[in-house]
């Protein structure tokens, strides 16, 4: 499971299938909202994202009599962790511009240290549109003397979590840190 979705793939993809997506990209909408003033390209995915997200409400919670307890706490779970994950991608964002700021760098000069020559590619990388790949994110860390941990997302999915909590228990090895998996 990605940390958060890139929202091309999420589109591509053609319609939202939980509550946790619907998370996201609620929160990827607003972060659209913003940098759609700023280009056409953003706009137009904004539009698109804004189709999934109605659709997946007209289908999910249009009818508030059919809505279950156990989607309602899906739903606040859900919510509590696009959050963490909004949190920590916008603590990143804003160290990193820190750097760029006290290494006189650009977005554009930042982009051709990581291999990238597009601005709103970087501008989709540094806000949190797209996911920067592992590698980039060494390079970060190596060139800015960033602790990785400060980089790197530490979210795993349900289904992960529980298959780890399983097979501790069933390995007898309690002594892991399972706790730190329990969102």
């Amino acid at each position: 499971m990605k940390t958060h979705f890139d929202i091309e793939q999420f589109i591509e993809a053609g319609s939202i299938n939980n509550e946790l997506d619907y998370e996201r990209a609620m929160i990827a909408d607003r972060k659209l909202r913003t940098l759609a003033k700023e280009n056409p390209y953003f706009k137009s995915l904004r539009r698109k994202l804004r189709d999934l997200i109605e659709d997946y409400e007209n289908r999910v919670w249009k009818d508030e009599k059919s809505v279950t307890w156990e989607q309602m706490q899906e739903s606040d779970k859900a919510e509590k962790i696009a959050e963490s994950e909004r949190v920590f991608l916008q603590k990143r964002k804003v160290l990193i511009q820190r750097k760029l700021k006290e290494f006189s760098l650009t977005q554009a000069e930042f982009g051709l240290l990581l291999g990238h020559k597009s601005k709103t590619h970087m501008s989709e990388l540094i806000n949190g549109i797209k996911p920067f790949t592992l590698q980039d994110l060494i390079v970060i860390s190596i060139l800015f003397d960033i602790d990785v941990s400060f980089l790197v997302p530490r979210f795993l999915s349900d289904e992960k979590r529980t298959k780890i909590k399983t097979t501790i228990t069933l390995l007898g090895k309690e002594k892991l840190k399972a706790n730190e998996l329990i969102f």
